[in-house]
């Protein structure tokens, strides 16, 4: 059974980097009010009912185990999800895009049919360009998603990669 590697743990890290505080995951900006937005730690949305016990920040080893145990039901979507084998760098290049993009657009995006299946019928013409689809935040295309899905390109089609994005 694949796991998430310590390797895209790190690179996963680099993408959402920690904040101690609470910010809008929109804007960025600090937050004293809670919002659909809020965030912290390693990307951790804040629902609302964990707001009175984050609203004040958290320590670096609070937000550890906030993304670990944030990242188990990415990494469960992504092995429930595939029919084939893949490698490890693959295996972490869809976690990280689970993780970024929800398990329920995980589960149903043309991306994963395409790793399955790469005759699938999907609105693309390929999976490059089904991956590089989810490039938008409420509607309109953002920089940091366009450099953040092709350096999980690069880590899935295993060419040189950066960390962060």
């Amino acid at each position: 059974m694949r796991v998430f590697s310590t390797h895209g743990r790190d690179l996963l890290k680099g993408y959402e980097a920690l904040r101690l505080l609470p910010y809008d995951d929109q804007t960025g900006l600090p937050l004293k009010e809670w919002n659909k937005g809020a965030t912290i730690g390693y990307g951790h949305l804040i629902p609302k009912e964990e707001w009175a016990s984050l609203k004040d920040g958290i320590t670096a080893g609070e937000a550890e185990e906030i993304f670990t145990t944030d990242l188990r039901p990415f990494e469960g979507a992504v092995r429930e999800g595939l029919k084939k084998e893949v490698s490890q760098d693959q295996f972490d290049a869809l976690t990280i895009l689970a993780f970024n993009i929800g398990t329920h657009g995980f589960k149903t995006s043309s991306a994963l049919k395409l790793v399955n299946d790469p005759a699938a019928k999907t609105p693309y013409p390929s999976l490059e360009a089904a991956w590089k689809a989810w490039n938008r935040s409420q509607g309109k295309v953002m920089k940091g998603l366009v450099r953040r899905r092709a350096a999980e390109w690069e880590l899935f089609t295993g060419s040189p990669h950066k960390v962060g994005g």
